[in-house]
């Protein structure tokens, strides 16, 4: 409800990290580090429904769900180069520093 919020995300996955069971978590990363804040929000809303998520678990190419003002080349770029290395960073943080175990949810906040 506020412009002066910040969001950030990190993934604590449950299972083994792999290209093919980490495409939501690839597609938001790229997503936070290639789109204006407005088209990451849209594109953030379509990538959490339900019926999104089984389509990518079918096959589904991510770049079916881009949005319309999305800069497709930089995200596809991004995200085709996204190593699988900062989501096992971002795991080892949630786990050795956080102390969540694998698969665990929270909210970090640090605000005024």
């Amino acid at each position: 409800t506020s412009s002066h919020t910040r969001v950030g995300i990190l993934n604590n996955p449950s299972s083994n990290i792999k290209e093919d069971n980490t495409a939501i978590a690839r597609a938001i990363l790229a997503a936070f580090l290639t789109q204006n804040n407005s088209n990451l929000k849209s594109f953030l809303s379509k990538l959490s429904k339900e019926e999104t998520v089984k389509s990518l678990a079918a096959g589904t190419k991510i770049t079916k769900f881009l949005i319309p003002g999305m800069d497709n080349d930089t995200f596809e770029k991004k995200y085709n180069t996204l190593g699988l290395d900062v989501i096992k960073t971002h795991q080892m943080f949630c786990q050795e520093v956080l102390k969540l175990l694998p698969g665990q949810m929270a909210v970090v906040s640090n605000g005024r």
